[in-house]
């Protein structure tokens, strides 16, 4: 059986986002390192996705007194499916390598792309709506400070 598996990278950094769409609810915005602390993974992995999402304008970051991280408006709209496909990048399921053909290469990119559009109509907004919202706020852990 072949799975569509998801890299940690893309992993967390839909965590991240599902736990800043939670969050956003007029509360003090979380900083880098509360993200990483509430899901309890290193800084400085939580960093460089949280940097990969600003740069897909998903994610903002405001510095000084009162910042800290927020989604864009774009970014509460975004489509799970698209941002899936940003983060994973261009990679097919199956690499072919060599002389010998891949009978499975288009069937398999097919499959890959089903899963996808299956997330296309799923809203950042939507992964952080009750009943999910108050749980990833209530798994995310306490704010310090």
């Amino acid at each position: 059986m072949i799975a569509v598996k998801l890299t940690k990278f893309t992993d967390l950094s839909l965590r991240a986002v599902m736990r800043l769409a939670a969050a956003d609810d007029g509360a003090p915005a979380l900083t880098t390192r509360e993200v990483a602390l509430a899901m309890e993974v290193p800084y400085t992995h939580t960093a460089k996705a949280i940097s990969r999402l600003q740069h897909l304008g998903v994610v903002e970051a405001r510095r000084g007194r009162g910042g800290g991280l927020g989604l864009t408006a774009f970014g509460r709209r975004a489509s799970v499916g698209w941002l899936v496909r940003e983060l994973e990048g261009e990679d097919e399921v199956v690499a072919c390598e060599g002389e010998t053909p891949c009978p499975l290469r288009g069937a398999l990119r097919r499959a890959q792309e089903a899963f996808y559009a299956e997330l296309d109509p799923v809203t950042v907004a939507d992964l952080a709506a009750s009943p999910a919202g108050p749980v990833l706020l209530g798994l995310a852990g306490r704010r310090t400070g």
